[in-house]
């Protein structure tokens, strides 16, 4: 049985995340909190397999309720957000601090927006109460990944390509709390890098501050048409996918295309494969996340470029089915910690990287 409590200021919220949930017997909603305090009490009282965690609350808020949850009695925390600039940035910070997740709600429910997003919160319900023991203080514990860290992983040899004109990089689940790592480590490159984190609109608009701010890089969110600039770490707008375009040598464009055959988006498939049409050297990297997004488009690269994969070892992701279905193909040329990973990139594109050509 899951044991589920509810955090929500608003009765009709809360009445409606358990009108949700009542219809499947292996949810229990074992309490209702109205403020953050509340929460955190309770929390403490009931031990939860997981919360719901409203952003906005009298008292205290999502935010601070997130953290000392996560200091006292870490269990893992959905957060439901509102679309608006405000509380996309309250949840990323809120995902930094611990929260393993989020589902984005609309200001005002209708009834076919409370059955999507039911659907969605059972099935992360369940995922997230099976993960429930690897929670310690400080938040979740990496995945123990499906590949035996005993076996070496096969990492594919590639010849120097010279210095990318290009970095595209996929993430999803555990992305806000892991990319900044990775930038900080990388610092600026010459060429533009560009990102594929599964958001809904009005999230990456905020999480592209968020990480301007962290880590001092020209971060921005993608818009239709703009040119890819050496420098640029550009997070492709939420809710859309973005197909990269060359009109004449050197000039590298985003365009918004969204695929109807992309079960979710931004989409790193979609990303990738527009990416193994551009004339320059290009490096993929995929990291952390749900699913097998980025393995089919890093193949489409490999196969007509022949060019570098990066990929996050599955035992640092939050989650590591994407790293992994990419090591399970044998497309990985690296396998490292987002630290080390953002560390491989500066060497190949970073400001030093003439000085390091010979580096893959």
């Amino acid at each position: 049985m899951i044991k589920l409590l509810i955090s929500d200021d608003s009765a009709f919220m809360r009445i409606a995340i358990r009108k949700m949930v009542e219809g499947h017997s292996d949810i229990q909603v074992v309490g209702e909190a109205r403020t953050g305090q509340m929460c955190v009490e309770m929390a403490e009282n009931l031990r939860p397999d997981v919360i719901t965690m409203d952003v906005e609350m009298p008292v205290m808020d999502g935010l601070e309720a997130t953290r000392q949850i996560m200091a006292r009695c870490p269990t893992p925390i959905i957060m439901l957000s509102s679309l608006t600039e405000r509380n996309s940035v309250t949840t990323i910070k809120a995902l930094e601090l611990g929260a393993v997740d989020f589902i984005a709600k609309k200001s005002s429910f209708v009834q076919l927006d409370i059955v999507k997003i039911g659907d969605e919160l059972v099935d992360k319900l369940r995922y997230w109460a099976k993960k429930r023991a690897r929670f310690s203080s400080g938040g979740i514990k990496p995945e123990r990944s499906r590949i035996d860290p005993g076996t070496p992983v096969f990492q594919r040899k590639t010849e120097n390509q010279g210095i990318p004109g290009l970095v595209v990089l996929g993430i999803s689940t555990g992305g806000p709390a892991t990319l900044p790592q990775t930038l900080k480590a990388m610092g600026k490159l010459k060429c533009p890098m560009v990102v594929a984190q599964h958001m809904p609109p009005m999230f990456t608009s905020g999480f592209a501050r968020h990480l301007s701010t962290e880590t001092g890089l020209n971060v921005v969110e993608s818009s239709d048409g703009m040119e890819a600039k050496p420098g640029m770490v550009i997070i492709i707008k939420g809710g859309t996918d973005a197909v990269i375009r060359e009109p004449f040598p050197g000039r590298i464009m985003l365009y918004e295309r969204t695929s109807t055959e992309a079960n979710i988006h931004p989409n790193a498939d979609v990303l990738f494969r527009s990416a193994a049409t551009v004339s320059c050297p290009v490096v993929a990297v995929v990291m952390t996340g749900m699913g097998r997004d980025g393995m089919v488009g890093a193949q489409e690269l490999v196969t007509r470029k022949a060019c570098p994969v990066l990929v996050q070892s599955p035992d640092s992701c939050i989650v590591d089915g994407m790293p992994s279905s990419v090591i399970e193909a044998g497309l990985a040329t690296a396998v490292l910690d987002p630290a080390a990973l953002g560390a491989r990139l500066g060497r190949m594109a970073g400001v030093g990287a003439l000085l390091n050509a010979s580096v893959n």
